[in-house]
């Protein structure tokens, strides 16, 4: 299983290896020949579409050598692309979309019988993910969508083409997954939609969102909920103060700015206004002084001016972000922005992206560099840190999300779902680091979860994180691909 794009796209590989493994499959080593692969495609950017078919292009010899080998592309991409998929890639041999990733096993049996490639794609939801069969990659963190879709028409984004209008989830469906999480051992849980504080538009409860924040907060055993990504547009007081009276709801948020100019964010057609992101980064600020904002941002939409990308700068002065994650402007056929007047020069996109990095990670490591002496509570993760290993270290995230390695010292036995305590020696743009040992040492119910699902207790520090996953992700550095959502 290779994914790419959103949380959203990890959450559905969830799904798809849940009814892979339902119908009697296994998951193939790394080191094996696998039967099956399936990519579970992105399509926000141009580079999506290349590095799909590359990848396609390099499976192709090892499907030459393996003829009983099946590839299967779902996801956004196959959405939008189709049939074009399987005429340049004829190799490939199912095609599903984003509404009916429960028909896979069904597809893969087909192509199988009939020695030809299956390509069926839905126009609307058939299934609602929640109800599908699921590997769930954490033992300690989970993933739980409470819609789908989009009902947006930001004029430079190709989603609610591919996901269709926004479908929410039943309060009481929700609740009683992230019950049933709690009771397999997780101890933390995130809240997906595309644009997830719409949430209760559907069936017209404009504080559905806020209720459900407050409701998590009352399920017993669950420590962390977080949630991704909420629009400006439905940024209300009663979510900010949902956020700040409920202790289980960390003090982080993630919403996408864009673009700093209002002249901008009118074309974008994003329905706010940098005032108006400003008034809720402060409110945000005044109930949780503590919590770490984070955001999308677009360089060089068209028509951009030098004093509209100033804008943006601005903003990123005054918001304080912890991390942005930024992006070049990608044409996607199909939308109104690729059609508009203005489109600028790549190398005038290129210098602007490279002084917005610039000054993010210097606000970044700002920002970082204020939390170095104080203490954080770390939930240990598994993947986070690609040197822990070597640098004899456990990584995992603080409470506002930030990526913590630490130093394994008073470590012994510590697993990933467990807690640590820590102290803050060093800051970087993009992580924390504590390297003076561990302060105090919370074993959890999640951290068992974690040593049953692996048959055995963990090796030593410094080699317990275990195979790599199509898990949560960590942040990336500026510049790298975030979210697809708001």
């Amino acid at each position: 299983m290779r994914t790419y794009g959103c949380q959203m796209n990890v959450h559905d590989s969830e799904r798809l290896s849940g009814l892979l493994e339902d119908a009697g499959y296994h998951r193939a080593a790394e080191d094996a020949t696998p039967d099956v692969v399936v990519f579970n495609t992105c399509a926000v950017r141009e580079n999506a579409d290349n590095r799909l078919y590359g990848n396609l292009g390099r499976l192709r010899p090892v499907k030459d050598a393996n003829p009983g080998m099946r590839i299967a592309v779902g996801g956004c991409l196959a959405q939008k692309d189709r049939g074009e998929i399987v005429r340049r890639a004829p190799w490939v041999d199912v095609v599903f979309g984003t509404h009916n990733i429960h028909t896979l096993p069904a597809l893969l049996e087909r192509a199988r019988v009939h020695d030809e490639a299956q390509v069926e794609i839905e126009e609307s939801l058939a299934t609602f993910p929640s109800t599908l069969p699921t590997r769930r990659e954490s033992a300690y963190a989970a993933w739980v969508a409470i819609s789908v879709g989009c009902n947006n028409t930001c004029t430079f984004c190709i989603v609610p083409a591919l996901r269709g209008k926004e479908k929410d989830r039943r309060p009481g469906d929700i609740l009683g997954e992230v019950r049933a999480l709690v009771a397999e051992g997780a101890i933390e849980v995130t809240l997906l939609g595309q644009n997830v504080n719409a949430y209760g538009s559907e069936f017209g409860d404009r504080r559905a969102f806020s209720k459900l924040l407050r409701a998590c907060g009352e399920v017993e055993g669950l420590e962390r909920v977080r949630f991704t990504s909420p629009h400006p547009r439905d940024f209300t007081d009663d979510v900010i103060a949902a956020m700040a009276e409920t202790p289980n709801v960390m003090p982080q948020l993630h919403m996408p700015l864009q673009s700093g100019s209002s002249r901008v964010l009118k074309a974008m057609r994003r329905s706010y206004r940098q005032e108006r992101f400003l008034g809720i980064v402060e409110k945000v600020r005044a109930a949780m002084p503590d919590a770490a904002i984070t955001t999308d941002i677009i360089v060089g939409f068209p028509g951009e001016s030098e004093a509209d990308f100033e804008e943006t700068l601005k903003v990123v002065r005054e918001a304080r972000f912890a991390q942005a994650f930024t992006f070049q402007y990608s044409k996607r056929p199909g939308t109104p922005a690729a059609d508009m007047d203005g489109q600028l020069p790549k190398e005038v996109v290129q210098e602007r992206y490279e002084r917005l990095v610039e000054l993010q990670d210097s606000v970044s490591w700002a920002e970082n560099t204020a939390l170095v002496g104080t203490e954080v509570e770390v939930l240990v993760a598994e993947g986070e840190g690609r040197k822990d290993e070597a640098r004899r270290r456990l990584s995992g995230r603080a409470p506002d999300n930030r990526l913590v390695h630490f130093d394994v010292e008073g470590a012994e036995g510590l697993r990933p779902g467990d807690l640590a305590r820590v102290g803050i020696t060093y800051a970087a743009p993009h992580h924390l680091v504590a390297d003076s040992g561990v302060l105090g040492v919370r074993r959890t119910r999640a951290g068992d979860a974690w040593a049953a699902r692996n048959g055995a207790a963990p090796e030593p520090p410094g080699v317990l994180l275990g195979m790599p996953t199509v898990g949560a992700p960590a942040p990336q550095p500026a510049g790298a691909a975030g979210g697809c959502g708001a």
